[in-house]
């Protein structure tokens, strides 16, 4: 199988032995992120829909660094710290897709990398 590691300066990097995305098959699988600045290991979560703003447009850098953007996107998975941050999430979450939402499962979890609020990973097709 022929794979393709993606990596976009836009977007923070990697703070572990993974890569941002993998596009295979015809398929990008992009790596979970969270708030992080890119260029910095600043965390931008003054609030929960800034943090999910953040982690979208972190998203949509690497997205883009593939020449994708959300449209491709069919299947999310969100990792909420509490549940009880879903409304927000998911209204921010919400604001950069059009139609044709992709597929998505919402869970609480224990805890994040840098004990943040959320993190979303995404598979888009294209």
């Amino acid at each position: 199988m022929n794979k393709t590691v993606i990596n976009s300066a836009s977007a923070p990097a990697p703070i572990g032995p993974y890569s941002q995305a993998v596009k295979a098959g015809g398929f990008l699988f992009l790596s979970g992120q969270i708030a992080l600045i890119p260029g910095t290991s600043v965390l931008k979560n003054g609030n929960i829909t800034e943090e999910t703003s953040q982690v979208m447009e972190n998203l949509n850098a690497v997205l883009q660094e593939a020449g994708l953007n959300f449209g491709h996107v069919v299947k999310t998975s969100i990792f909420l710290k509490e549940m009880s941050s879903f409304a927000a999430v998911n209204e921010e979450y919400g604001k950069y897709f059009e139609e044709d939402f992709p597929a998505r499962e919402t869970v609480a979890v224990k805890t994040l990398p840098k004990d943040v609020n959320v993190e979303i990973s995404m598979i888009a097709f294209g």
